[in-house]
C-alpha cells in the first residue's frame, strides 16, 4: 500500500563527499562549505532585540496558569541588567555563574546575562539538588568550578543542597521563597542593575574561543566532567542547522520544549536555534514522567508548535493521549512542519504511530528527522535532511564537519573533527588528551554504519556504542544498541526500556524497565492500586513478555542477535547511581553493575518463576 506524500519542507540537498582511508576506513564530509556565522550567540539576542522588539521569545506559565510572555526587547534589556551585575560581582572563567535549576525565564536571562559579558555559566541537572540524597555530584561539580555566583528559582526547595555542598561565601541568588536560613540575593534586584558602558566593552571583547558555558556529563562510572563549550562551537553549530534545513528561515519557528537546558540537546540545540531564527520557545514545565507529562499535554492542547522535540521516552509517553483525543491532536499536527528525535533511538513501533496520527489530521505525513552528535560537539555532527522512511537513520555530516569512520571489532568507529568540537574537559587535561586521536578526531565511542551501502547519500544509521558491545563464550559479538531497540519494539506495550545482558555467558538476557500504563493495559481488571510489583506478576503481562522473545528469536540469524531469558524489575533506574540521565537515557553498564543479584537471577541453573525463559514456550 502506498503511503501518503510527506509535508512540504525545504531541506538542503542530500550530498556526501567520501576520502578513503588506508586502513579501510574513511573520511567524510559535506561538499557544502560551511557558512560565515557571528562571534557570539549573544549577537543573535542584539540583532533580534533591535529589529522585532516585540516579537516573541520565551513564555512560561504564571501562578494562575496563564503564560509569561516576554518579548525578544524586553530579554535584550534584561540580559544587559544582569551582565553588569555580573560584572559588579567580578565573576570570571575562575568565579563562573552555576545554575542549578530548571528551565525558566529568570535561568535564561541568568544564562544569557553572563555569555553576554564574557563570563561562562554552568547549569546543572536538579536532579543533583532535588532527587540525589548524597549531593556527591553536586559537592564534586561546585568543587570543581569554584563558582562566583549560584543562581536557583526556589530558595527554600534548594537550601538543603546548597548546606550539603558547604560554599561558605559565594552568593546565592533566588528568584522566590528565599531559605530563612541562609542568605539570597533577590534575583529581581539583580535584574534591575542598570546596565552601564561595562556591560558594551566586556561584549565586544567576547570572541569565538571564549567560554560560554561548561556543561556537565557523567560516563558509567566516574564523577561527571565538565565540557567547555565556546562560543566557536555553538555558532558554528547553528550555522551549520541553517544551512541543512534552511526552511527555519522562511518563518520564525515555535517549539513547546521540556528539554532540560543544562544538556546539548535543549540548551545548546533546541535553545540556539530559537535564538538563531527569532523564534518562540513555550517552557513546558513537564516531563516524560507519571504525574508530569499530563503537564506537556495541557501545554499542548493551548500552543501548536512548528517543530516538536523530544526523546523516544517522550514519545512513548505523550502517544497515549494523542491517539485517543483528537482535539489534542489537531491542534499538535496543524502546524507542525518536523517531528525530531534524538538522545536514543527511537523503536519503530512509535514511528508508525506518529506517522499514522499525522496522516488522520493532515492527510500526508509530517516528516520525521533525527541527528547525533554530543555534549563535546555542541552538538550535532550528522543531520537528517531528507527524507526517511524508518526510525534509526541519524542523517549526513553537516557543513564543516568531517565525520571519520575507522574499524573497530567489526563495526565502523566514528570519530569527529570541526568548529563544533570542544577543545577539552574543565580543569582535566588528562581526560582531554585521552579524548582525541593523533589527528585531533574526537573519539565518541559510537559506531555507524551505512543504512544503503550501495549508496551512501540515503544516510548513516546508529550502530550502536563501541564500549556497550560484548561477546558471548561462543566467541561472537553481541551488538546491543541494535537488539535492545528490537526488544523495545517486540515488547511493546509493556517494555519501557530494557538492558541486554550475557557478556562471557552463553546466552542473552534482557533486564527490562516496565511501562506501567502499557503493563496495565493489558490488566484491565487490575485493581486500579495495584502496585508495579503486582503489575508485572500479572500472567497477561508475564505471557507478553514470553512472546516478545519467541518473536525475537523467530526473526534472529543465531544465539548472538536474540535473548532467550528477561526478568521485569520493580524498580526504577536511579539517577544517583548513573542508571539514568533527567532525559531517560539508560546507562546500560551502569545498571549491570548495579544490578549484578538480578544478572544472576536471571542466569541462574533453575530460575525462579519471574524470570521469562525462551525454552518455556514449547
Amino acid at each position: 500500500m502506498t503511503k501518503p506524500p510527506f509535508n512540504s519542507l525545504n531541506f538542503a540537498p542530500a550530498l556526501l563527499d567520501i576520502q578513503p582511508l588506508p586502513d579501510g576506513g574513511m573520511i567524510l564530509k559535506s561538499p557544502q562549505k560551511l557558512g560565515p556565522y557571528p562571534r557570539s550567540v549573544g549577537e543573535y539576542l542584539v540583532h533580534w532585540g533591535n529589529t522585532t522588539p516585540d516579537s516573541l521569545f520565551l513564555a512560561e506559565r504564571d501562578a494562575s496558569s496563564g503564560w509569561h510572555r516576554l518579548t525578544y526587547g524586553e530579554a535584550l534589556g534584561s540580559v544587559r541588567n544582569i551582565a553588569q551585575a555580573l560584572l559588579d560581582r567580578k565573576l570570571s572563567v575562575e568565579r563562573p555563574l552555576v545554575i542549578l535549576s530548571d528551565n525558566s525565564i529568570a535561568h535564561a536571562m541568568m544564562a544569557l546575562g553572563a555569555m553576554h559579558a564574557g563570563i561562562p555559566v554552568a547549569p546543572i541537572s536538579s536532579a543533583y539538588s532535588l532527587i540525589s540524597k548524597d549531593y556527591v555530584k553536586l559537592k564534586h561539580i561546585l568543587a570543581l568550578l569554584q563558582p562566583g555566583a549560584i543562581f536557583v528559582q526556589d530558595g527554600t526547595r534548594f537550601a538543603p543542597a546548597l548546606k550539603a555542598a558547604g560554599l561558605a561565601g559565594v552568593e546565592v541568588i533566588a528568584v522566590s521563597n528565599p531559605a530563612s536560613d541562609l542568605p539570597m540575593t533577590p534575583f529581581a534586584q539583580v535584574q534591575a542593575t542598570r546596565a552601564g558602558a561595562a556591560v558594551d566593552r566586556a561584549f565586544s571583547s567576547v570572541g569565538p574561543d571564549t567560554i560560554a558555558k561548561i556543561l556537565f556529563t557523567s560516563g558509567s562510572t566516574d564523577l561527571p566532567k565538565g565540557v567547555i563549550n565556546t562560543q566557536r562551537m555553538m555558532c558554528s553549530n547553528q550555522q551549520t542547522i541553517a544551512q541543512v534545513w534552511p526552511f527555519l528561515a522562511e518563518k520564525p519557528p515555535v517549539i513547546v520544549d521540556w528539554l532540560p537546558w543544562n544538556h546539548t540537546f535543549g540548551g545548546n540545540h533546541n535553545f540556539n536555534m530559537m535564538l538563531r531564527h527569532g523564534g518562540s520557545i513555550y517552557i513546558d514545565e513537564g516531563k516524560p514522567a507519571p504525574g508530569l507529562v499530563e503537564k506537556t499535554v495541557a501545554n499542548l492542547r493551548e500552543i501548536s508548535p512548528t517543530i516538536y522535540f523530544n526523546v523516544p521516552r517522550g514519545y512513548d509517553m505523550l502517544l497515549p493521549y494523542l491517539e485517543r483525543d483528537e482535539e489534542l491532536r489537531t491542534n499538535f499536527f496543524h502546524k507542525l512542519d518536523l517531528i525530531f528525535y534524538a538522545a536514543a533511538a527511537l523503536p519503530q513501533n512509535l514511528w508508525e504511530r506518529l506517522e499514522d496520527l499525522a496522516i488522520k489530521v493532515r492527510g500526508k505525513r509530517v516528516r520525521m528527522v533525527s541527528s547525533w552528535g554530543s555534549t563535546e560537539t555542541s552538538p550535532m555532527v550528522t543531520a537528517v535532511h531528507f527524507d526517511i522512511e524508518r526510525a534509526g537513520v541519524i542523517g549526513l555530516p553537516t557543513p564543516g564537519v568531517e565525520l571519520k569512520m575507522v574499524p573497530n571489532a567489526g563495526k565502523m568507529e566514528l570519530r569527529i573533527r570541526g568548529p563544533n568540537v570542544t577543545p577539552g574537559y574543565f580543569k582535566r587535561d588528562d581526560l582531554t588528551r585521552a579524548a582525541f586521536d593523533a589527528e585531533g578526531f574526537y573519539c565518541i565511542g559510537d559506531a555507524g554504519r551505512f543504512a544503503d551501502p550501495h549508496d551512501p547519500t540515503r544516510g548513516i544509521e546508529f550502530d550502536g556504542r563501541i564500549a556497550e558491545d560484548f561477546k558471548l563464550t561462543s566467541g561472537t559479538w553481541v551488538h546491543v544498541g541494535g537488539l535492545r531497540i528490537q526488544a523495545i519494539a517486540a515488547g511493546a506495550p509493556i517494555i519501557q526500556d530494557c538492558v541486554v545482558t550475557g557478556h562471557d555467558r552463553e546466552e542473552i538476557g534482557l533486564l527490562v524497565f516496565p511501562n506501567p500504563v502499557g503493563c496495565r493495559s493489558l490488566c484491565p481488571d487490575a485493581p486500579a492500586d495495584l502496585p508495579l510489583s503486582g503489575l508485572i506478576a500479572q500472567p497477561q503481562v508475564q505471557q507478553r513478555l514470553a512472546q516478545a522473545l519467541a518473536q525475537l528469536a523467530g526473526g534472529s540469524s543465531g544465539s548472538s542477535t536474540y535473548p532467550t531469558r528477561a526478568l521485569l524489575m520493580e524498580d526504577p533506574p536511579a539517577i544517583d547511581d548513573n542508571e539514568i540521565t533527567d532525559k531517560g537515557y539508560i546507562n546500560q553498564r551502569a545498571v549491570l553493575m548495579r544490578r549484578t543479584a538480578l544478572v544472576e537471577r536471571l542466569y541462574a541453573a533453575e530460575p525462579d518463576a519471574d524470570v521469562i525463559v525462551l525454552e518455556r514456550r514449547a
